[in-house]
């Protein structure tokens, strides 16, 4: 289904439902590469939405690792399997729940990434921080402004390093009758670190 080796399968190739969210294969793209995947890992995706981080995660950390994907919104999960079985992946375990109540009964995580958490994305920072291994690598996807100053404070409460922010604004291409135009998508603002 994606015969390379590079993050950024086109949005068109994941089965997609109007009212469950997918990241932007350019958002997806640079918060896969925030991550430092490596083969064997474990990785949460929270929040997964129609399972597009999940997907490339897989495909990036090999069979050897395991990708963990909650969310508690049952379209999100069914649309995740069905991505799962279009791309024939075995290394993904689908978790339906609130994350707050799962997060503590997952095994240990070196990736963990955090999407649309229904306004809870603090706390679910918390939590994950407990499930990080030392040195693992958290990325999180924000677009309000609020949240993104509440998880800067709570990263720094908990002492993660090397904490980056990347803010993108991707604007694609569309034909129109006249010609081709460019349309701007949403600002998202992308925060990554390192346990320490």
């Amino acid at each position: 289904m994606w015969n390379y080796n590079t993050p950024g399968i086109p949005d068109e190739k994941f089965e997609r439902r109007e009212n469950v969210p997918i990241t932007k294969e350019e958002v997806r793209t640079i918060q896969i590469c925030k991550a430092r995947l490596k083969a064997g890992q474990t990785v949460y995706d929270i929040g997964c939405g129609s399972g597009s981080i999940s997907i490339e995660s897989s495909l990036q950390i090999g069979s050897s690792g395991k990708v963990l994907a909650i969310d508690y919104n049952k379209n999100a999960i069914d649309l995740t399997k069905k991505n799962i079985e279009k791309f024939n992946l075995t290394n993904v375990s689908v978790i339906f729940g609130n994350a707050k109540e799962k997060i503590s009964e997952l095994e240990d995580a070196d990736v963990i990434f955090i999407g649309g958490t229904g306004g809870d994305t603090k706390e679910i920072v918390e939590l994950s921080q407990k499930k990080l291994k030392s040195g693992g690598r958290i990325v999180i996807g924000i677009i309000l402004i609020e949240t993104l100053y509440s998880v800067l404070q709570i990263l720094n409460k908990l002492n993660f390093e090397a904490v980056d922010l990347t803010q993108v604004t991707i604007s694609k291409s569309r034909k129109t009758s006249t010609g081709t135009m460019m349309l701007a998508r949403n600002p998202i603002t992308i925060i990554s670190a390192s346990k320490a």
